[in-house]
């Protein structure tokens, strides 16, 4: 099973290999993801991540359910 993760998109720029990348916070976490399949990703932006990927961008509502949903998940 696969499963992405909802986050805020702090900031971008241009990675070392040309491709944009952003940095995402989880909650306690910022990570550094790939913004090639979300291009018009801006910072305040909700995005759908997967190994590092931003795969879709997500309203702020969506994103709160899905993080709800994994903390019920979680024991």
């Amino acid at each position: 099973m696969c499963l992405a993760v909802p986050g805020r998109l702090l900031d971008r720029a241009e990675g070392p290999t040309g491709l944009p990348v952003g940095r995402v916070h989880f909650g306690s976490v910022v990570k550094e993801v790939c913004l090639a399949f979300t291009p018009d990703a801006r910072p305040g932006d909700y995005l759908l991540v997967h190994v590092g990927f931003a795969i879709q961008r997500l309203d702020e509502e969506a994103a709160r359910r899905t993080l709800e949903l994994l903390a019920e998940a979680a024991p």
